[in-house]
């Protein structure tokens, strides 16, 4: 369970000095309000649910392709198109984004049916959806 503390301390994550409303405790680290939710906002890639979901919404509202994404979103669909795949550490690198983040616009771009995961010799690559 997270706790707001009372004393100043630095981020475990990100090492920003913190003023005690600013940060959260949990176990015997200590985090700014971003590192915290980074850490604990993980979004499933592989979820029925929401694919289902994503799928109707895109429909009614008339969304195809990349209508409706976040320029980030378009940008890192686009750098995958472009070369034919690329692994999650290339998209975090390349957009300057954490693991957790790639691996999260990886899992809305998947419910949105326009990238999958697929398995190669040296590892796992994004790749566009309709690829075998």
């Amino acid at each position: 369970m997270a706790e707001e503390i009372t004393s100043p301390a630095a981020c475990a994550v990100c090492g920003r000095e913190l003023a005690g409303e600013d940060s959260i405790k949990e176990g015997d680290q200590v985090f700014c309000e971003d590192c915290y939710i980074e850490g604990h906002h993980k979004i499933q890639a592989c979820n029925p649910w929401a694919v289902r979901s994503k799928k109707i919404f895109r429909e009614e509202a008339g969304l195809e392709g990349t209508d409706g994404l976040t320029d980030l979103q378009k940008a890192i669909y686009e750098f995958i198109v472009s070369r034919g795949g690329v692994k999650k550490e290339e998209i975090a690198e390349k957009f300057g984004i954490s693991p957790r983040e790639t691996e999260n616009q990886f899992a809305l771009l998947r419910h949105c049916e326009l990238l999958k995961g697929q398995k190669r010799a040296d590892g796992v690559y994004l790749v566009p959806f309709g690829d075998k």
